[in-house]
């Protein structure tokens, strides 16, 4: 059923069009990989007297799922990801919907100090930021087989530290990325962007919000969108999310 839920009195949305920037988790070596981890696992509870498989005799498909919240899809993480006491995502975000900007980048080839080049997202990148509570960057090119890499030892792209001053300065709390990491993979811990985000440990900031691992379509244009934020609810540092995109109409 099509619905238009006005947002302002001249602009409204169509609830029958969303445009789901999610990657889904399956248990195939297809699925997106990162930080080393094998491939999701989904296997029939199995006991002396049952097995939750309809197809091995079953009365029910009764599955126990295992895999990684950071490094098996899109998911979305708070301060917690970085600190001691392990702060819970389902108790981060209070809100659902807010207007969020998609821009797209090129990054910057830099030659790193052990010698790797680098592609980095730099500070002169995040210009014409738009008055948004959530930023969404899709890194070019934006091949489709970002939904199926294994991003592990591959060195992806990630945001200069000098970036999180300029995004929050903007008053943006949600960032959504389509790479694996805000952070270079091989920074040996010192996680520069995660901390200065959400300001650890001088000021921490509890409201603020990273999501990876999304993926947006070519076919969707830069601009100004309405995001539905679904998050699993799960009392962890990060959980699996499913952001959803939807066209702002003018009436």
């Amino acid at each position: 059923m099509s619905m238009k839920l006005f947002i302002t009195p001249d602009t409204y949305i169509d609830t029958s069009k969303p445009i789901d920037i999610s990657l889904s988790l399956s248990d195939t070596e297809r699925n997106p990989k990162a930080w080393y981890v094998d491939a999701p696992v989904f296997e029939p509870v199995r006991t002396e007297h049952y097995t939750g498989s309809v197809a091995e005799g079953g009365s029910v498909n009764f599955r126990n799922i295992f895999f990684n919240p950071h490094g098996h899809g899109t998911h979305t993480e708070c301060l917690g990801h970085i600190t001691e006491e392990v702060y819970s995502i389902n108790k981060t975000i209070k809100e659902f919907f807010f207007k969020a900007q998609l821009i797209s980048i090129k990054p910057k080839q830099e030659l790193n100090e052990d010698g790797a080049m680098d592609s980095i997202i730099l500070e002169d990148q995040l210009d014409n930021l738009k008055n948004v509570e959530a930023l969404i960057i899709r890194t070019l090119p934006n091949h489709e087989s970002k939904k199926s890499m294994d991003y592990s030892t591959t060195n992806p792209a990630y945001l200069d530290v000098k970036c999180a001053e300029k995004i929050i300065k903007a008053g943006i709390k949600h960032l959504l990325v389509d790479m694996p990491s805000v952070d270079r993979e091989n920074d040996k811990g010192e996680l520069a962007f995660h901390h200065a985000f959400w300001e650890v440990p001088s000021n921490p900031n509890f409201e603020r919000t990273i999501s990876e691992l999304v993926f947006i379509n070519n076919d969707i244009e830069d601009g100004v969108y309405l995001i539905n934020f679904q998050v699993a609810p799960f009392e962890n540092d990060a959980a699996p999310s499913r952001p959803v995109l939807y066209q702002i109409i003018k009436a």
